[in-house]
């Protein structure tokens, strides 16, 4: 339905949907800057505080998009971020989650925090991303799903490119100016700044020149 309006209106069915939006967020308690644009209807789980969840100004959301927090979990989207459908962003514990300002990210990217996970400014996320600050222990002996999690922040720094289908696991820290090959695995370790990685595990190949 919300797709035949904006056919409709030729898209300007979408500011007043924004708007909307906007103050059923408010309304739950999540705090929106100026500028809201969305092109779609947020599924939220919020089990923890929803002050917790910040949205600066001129963010714009181009489809459904999925939040969730728990326990003193926070989500910071800053200002002029860009989202695109069916992108998913989880906070829990104390973790903090932090998209960085004029930030791009494609479509089904997630992002799973169990402790923090810092994204910078100005960088380019492709299609199906999967950030993961976390995982579970499995130790011989005791099923999987009942053992705890394992956690290392993850640290992402400005103007990264992180092509498509690349996975960030915990205790990553990526450089500025880094570029990560589609279908990379980045483990745990320190990667220098304005390196090109690629592979599984991820190795630097070359530097941006």
């Amino acid at each position: 339905m919300f797709d035949l309006l904006a056919l409709l209106t030729r898209k300007k069915y979408w500011l007043l949907h924004s708007l909307v939006i906007k103050s059923i967020l408010r309304g739950y308690g999540i705090r929106v800057g100026r500028g809201f644009y969305i092109e779609g209807v947020p599924k939220l789980k919020i089990r923890g505080t929803p002050e917790n969840i910040v949205i600066g100004d001129n963010v714009s959301i181009y489809g459904n998009i999925d939040i969730r927090n728990r326990e003193n979990g926070k989500i910071f989207i800053e200002d002029g971020v860009s989202i695109d459908n069916d992108c998913r962003f989880v906070a829990a514990n104390d973790a903090v989650l932090r998209i960085g300002r004029g930030t791009g990210i494609g479509p089904y990217c997630i992002f799973n925090c169990g402790v923090d996970v810092t994204i910078g400014q100005d960088c380019l996320i492709a299609h199906a991303v999967h950030v993961q600050s976390s995982e579970h222990s499995f130790a011989k002996g005791e099923l999987i799903k009942n053992q705890g999690h394992t956690y290392g922040k993850i640290s992402i720094g400005n103007d990264v490119w992180l092509a498509a289908n690349v996975t960030v696991m915990k205790g990553a820290q990526i450089g500025d100016g880094c570029v990560v090959g589609a279908k990379s695995l980045v483990r745990k370790g320190r990667y220098e700044e304005n390196s090109i990685l690629a592979g599984t595990p991820a190795q630097k190949i070359s530097e941006r020149k």
